[in-house]
């Protein structure tokens, strides 16, 4: 299936990893996996963020998210971890940090990439040879998807990507999960420039013109510079630090 990548003009999207310190696990039972579900379905109930998918490892997780207003990442991470390792040091009768460099996070711009980090997470458990395939394993939320169980994931975005039509959308959904994802999606900060390499990044594309004099240039010029930079690799947000433009308004002419 090929499609073109939509930009989202406030998008929300946010892909979120944490990891136990030095590789230990998270997870040690049942319980445990089921204790991190109920604290994020009480976070999605309190702050209304929208769960999109996520995969529960032994030692690392992965979650696609959503919020609604700035900041509900942070602070839903904080009401996750913070009482989850309490939780589960009293448990083990254990002491010290659980969670590693507390979370990495990246904002998805684009339902192509977004895709591509759903069947990603959703294949995480094959890849680590958690399970055979991935209708086998319990802590992801692909089953919710496939109709097995359902809850926690707010699966109607992803689904109406594919088709309006929910039997068509469920039958591209799964077909796109049967093709592996070739790309390290692992890592949300491995591919994350400073403010000063954007800087120069995008400056070595102006021919001397400062970034933040893109915002006084004709409108038709400005618009064909910010898609040029988004063609370059540079993410709305990243554009709109430097170059002092609004995202809507980038949004709107990419």
């Amino acid at each position: 299936m090929t499609r073109q990548p939509r930009q989202f003009s406030s998008t929300g999207f946010y892909h979120i990893v944490f990891r136990g310190v030095n590789h230990c696990h998270l997870f040690e039972s049942s319980e445990d996996y089921e204790k991190a579900l109920s604290l994020l379905e009480a976070i999605k109930k309190d702050l209304g963020l929208e769960i999109h998918a996520y995969a529960l490892m032994s030692n690392h997780v992965h979650l696609l998210a959503r919020e609604k207003t700035r900041e509900d990442i942070v602070l839903s991470m904080r009401k996750l971890l913070g009482p989850y390792a309490n939780w589960f040091n009293r448990k083990y009768h254990r002491s010290g940090a659980l969670i590693a460099n507390r979370y990495r996070s990246e904002c998805v711009e684009d339902e192509v990439y977004l895709l591509q980090l759903v069947r990603y997470i959703h294949q995480n458990p094959v890849l680590s040879g958690a399970a055979k395939r991935i209708t086998d394993y319990r802590w992801s939320s692909y089953r919710e998807y496939v109709g097995s169980t359902a809850g926690l994931v707010d699966t109607g975005f992803v689904l109406g990507i594919f088709s309006d039509n929910p039997k068509r959308a469920l039958s591209e959904f799964t077909a796109f999960h049967e093709i592996q994802e070739t790309k390290d999606l692992s890592n949300p900060e491995r591919k994350r420039q400073t403010e000063e390499e954007v800087f120069e990044g995008i400056s070595s594309l102006l021919d001397g013109m400062k970034p933040n004099e893109v915002c006084g240039i004709p409108k038709q010029e400005r618009d064909r510079l910010l898609s040029f930079f988004k063609k370059e690799g540079y993410s709305i947000r990243q554009i709109e630090r430097v170059t002092g433009i609004s995202r809507s308004v980038i949004a709107r002419a990419l």
